[in-house]
């Protein structure tokens, strides 16, 4: 707010208050229930009344011409509008009085509408209310003292928390204006939810034709700095000037010297996927290895036979063991795991005895299958599936690996879980290959301090928990699956190379696609989480595209709110899915008919027919909630912003200002304010963008003086109010042993001055007596009324 014509006159020459009373008809919000001509009757017979008036619309042009008009007339130094609340046109009004010439703090609104119009219908009630609201006004704004707006410097620099497509987008346009942005990912790498995703609703775009080049943009941009594989671990300081410290992870690599050749990956002999595998030798199992654990050992003994008379063939799959040992060199020299041993028997007259013994190191991770010369050893999943739906991904499937082959930056990290250097202390072979020596064993965290003037939060969104959904049969049936892994399952760049297959390989037959997993339930998310139902039609196009089988969509409602949705909706009705209106309630595998059997059958309630259905089917995909990021709560705290109900969060207003919070110089952005698909993501990104730059093209924040002001010589240090400040405004200083307000930081919420048991506490602009005097301008006429 420009306050530099608003430093005047707090009382005439003569120290007399003059009030100017003006009440707003807000056409018939108001006028409809109270009768505007009384009220300002009313108004002109109290103390220090000056001048009272009504118009239509005040917040209107004319309407602040007509109060401007009578600053400068009638001298005003006090100015009452009688209207709707503050929150909206406080600001409008503060405006006008400063370009008047009137300090903006010596303006007061009564609130005739939200708390008197619109729940009052009798109309002469309705009217006195009124009146009480406007007298208290007036009694208050007599009380108020000039208050001095404060400038402070806004850094150029910006921190964006998430490198999802909102933040890519607002990273983006704010770097092309020349500004220097951070970009803080706590992924290995930027492009969030969309870089998993295979098309885009409605239009079925690529999505990483789409997402790829803006990552690949704001990789290369001379003014967006990526911190990825890190985290914001606390933030400091006000609007303008922010002190963060950025947690960088420990990925074992250093992306400073690290080329992205993917050597490493390539010569890795530990797979992620799948994480329990059985080893066999000549068809025979004898051992199973787990990441988790190092499974039962298992000695497996085989007498040579005729086979001590053939002589070996080095690198001749023949099917059977040699007893060569490249297995054994393998295990203890490339992966470091010590879990094969080759022992030899001499003293065996009936013939010579050799055996391989696996002991209890081995990670099954098939480095021993990789070097056989016969081919004599084979490793399959322990579990005899050939599509492991929970643990697929889109990236190399070792131990060290980029999440995508589009990643940005390029660079891999160490799976600390997975990688046997860690596990065991071997191996090392990626330190080894690789030609830059980025590779570091013994990297770890690092703090980073940084200064920015603002900071926008867009770290998306979880998807709801599936697993203690029991009757869904997520993890107890293979061929259940959540949206996501559907993605990925489907995805060019994935383990199957985009075929739609089953668990054991095959492709499936029938799909039951099943909306509101988790949303628009009672007993998980009462909100609708927007994109469920179109991207679940998404799944049934590509279904029906890759796959020749029947697709059911159980649903609730379709809910096509977008531009082109609605005919994405009417395509998919013409490309035979078939569409039951109904929340699926269970999915079982016990049949009860024989085409039931060998099938995985979901119950719901035709809504429409007014029957139980039960539809067997080969695959099913849920379609789960759009739920607030873990550890939404603790960033809130952190940054001093509120979540709402449902943990994502809170906008300072949800129409007005969207992407603003409470706390000035922090914005929102995407998913992690509500669910929303990608063009509204992208929108809001820009939005947000377009909010920072206009604060740092000022130069200057403002900070409203409506702060807490501590009385020291009262103060005595017991720190009550430290603990209860929601904004952390206030601290301890040691020496003085009293609270200190940061003004900046302060909100005016008053919460300190109330608990404060010293009463060392007053807050401008609520000051005791404003209030006390604000009271018994709203009760006096009550009291008389019940004195008579």
């Amino acid at each position: 707010m420009d306050t530099s014509k608003g430093n005047g006159h707090g009382a005439s020459s003569n120290g007399e208050i003059r009030v100017g009373v003006y009440v707003c008809h807000c056409g018939t919000n108001i006028a409809a229930t109270v009768d505007v001509a009384e009220v300002v009757r009313f108004a002109e017979g109290l103390p220090n009344v000056a001048v009272a008036k009504d118009y239509q619309f005040m917040c209107s042009e004319p309407g602040q011409e007509l109060i401007q008009q009578d600053i400068t007339e009638h001298k005003l130094n006090r100015v009452v509008v009688a209207a709707c609340s503050p929150l909206m046109h406080e600001p409008t009004f503060r405006r006008a009085c400063a370009e008047a010439g009137l300090n903006p703090f010596l303006f007061q609104m009564a609130n005739i509408r939200e708390q008197c119009s619109w729940v009052t219908t009798d109309k002469p009630r309705a009217t006195e209310k009124a009146k009480h609201i406007v007298r208290a006004a007036v009694s208050r704004v007599a009380l108020h003292a000039e208050l001095q707006v404060r400038e402070v410097p806004v850094n150029e620099r910006v921190l964006i928390i998430g490198g999802g497509i909102a933040g890519i987008e607002a990273a983006l346009q704010i770097a092309d204006a020349g500004k220097p942005v951070i970009l803080v990912e706590r992924e290995p790498s930027i492009g969030g939810r969309m870089a998993t995703f295979d098309k885009t609703f409605p239009t079925l775009d690529c999505a990483a034709c789409i997402l790829t080049p803006k990552m690949v943009s704001a990789g290369q941009h001379r003014n967006i700095d990526i911190r990825s594989y890190a985290e914001v671990a606390s933030v400091s300081g006000h609007v303008g000037q922010f002190q963060v410290s950025i947690r960088r992870n420990r990925r074992y690599v250093d992306d400073k010297k690290c080329n992205g050749c993917g050597l490493c990956y390539q010569e890795c002999p530990a797979i992620v996927s799948p994480k329990s595998r059985k080893v066999s030798i000549e068809g025979q199992p004898y051992f199973v290895g787990s990441y988790a654990e190092g499974g039962e050992a298992r000695k497996v003994t085989i007498r040579q036979g005729d086979r001590e008379r053939r002589k070996p063939i080095k690198d001749t799959p023949t099917g059977d063991c040699i007893f060569c040992g490249k297995c054994a060199t393998a295990c203890s020299e490339v992966v470091g795991a010590h879990a094969i041993v080759l022992r030899r028997d001499e003293s065996a007259e009936a013939g010579k005895q050799r055996s391989l013994e696996f002991n209890g190191n081995c990670i099954g991770c098939g480095a021993c299958v990789r070097e056989c010369p016969t081919g004599a050893l084979t490793v399959t999943d322990a579990q005899d599936r050939q599509v492991l739906h929970h643990e697929m991904m889109l990236g190399p499937n070792k131990a060290i690996r980029v999440p995508t082959l589009q990643a940005v930056p390029n660079v891999p990290f160490i799976d600390e879980e997975t990688c046997i250097h860690f596990r065991n202390g071997g191996c090392g072979h990626c330190a080894e290959v690789c030609p830059q020596e980025a590779i570091s064993y013994d990297m770890e965290e690092a703090i980073e301090e940084v200064e920015v003037g603002s900071i926008l939060v867009a770290t998306g969104f979880d998807t709801i928990d599936l697993a203690p959904m029991v009757q869904y049969g997520w993890g107890r049936y293979d061929n259940v699956i959540s949206g996501l892994e559907f993605e990925i399952l489907c995805h060019a760049s994935g383990s199957t190379g985009g075929k739609i297959l089953k668990a054991d390989g095959t492709p499936p037959k029938s799909v039951a696609i099943l909306h509101c997993i988790g949303s628009r339930d009672e007993h998980y998310h009462e909100h609708c989480s927007r994109v469920c139902c179109m991207y679940s039609l998404k799944f049934a196009h590509l279904v029906r595209e890759k796959v020749e089988c029947d697709v059911y969509e159980f649903y609730i409602d379709i809910r096509a709110g977008g531009k082109g949705y609605e005919e994405f909706y009417k395509r998919l009705m013409r490309e035979d899915v078939t569409f039951i209106r109904g929340k699926a309630a269970e999915v079982t595998n016990w049949p009860m008919s024989p085409e039931e059997e060998g099938k995985l059958v979901v119950k719901a309630e035709d809504t429409l027919l007014g029957q139980i259905r039960r539809v067997p089917v080969d695959m099913v995909i849920l379609s789960p909630a759009l739920q607030a990021r873990e550890g939404a709560q603790t960033l809130a705290q952190t940054l001093g912003i509120g979540c709402g109900g449902e943990g994502f969060f809170l906008e300072r207003h949800p129409k007005l200002a969207p992407v603003q919070t409470a706390a000035d110089g922090v914005y929102v952005a995407g998913a992690c304010q509500s669910p929303k698909d990608i063009p509204d993501s992208v929108a809001q990104g820009a939005a947000a963008a377009a909010n920072i730059l206009s604060l740092i093209d000022k130069g200057t924040f403002s900070i409203e003086p409506v702060v807490a002001v501590i009385d020291e010589t009262l103060c005595g240090g017991c720190r009550t109010c430290i603990n209860m400040c929601p904004y952390s405004a206030l601290s301890a200083d040691e020496e003085r042993n009293v609270a200190v307000c940061e003004s900046a930081l302060c909100k005016g919420c008053g919460t300190c001055v109330a608990t404060c048991p010293a009463g060392a506490i007053q807050q401008q602009g609520y000051t005791d007596a404003q209030i006390r005097a604000e009271l018994e301008g709203a009760l006096g006429r009550l009291a008389a009324s019940s004195a008579e």
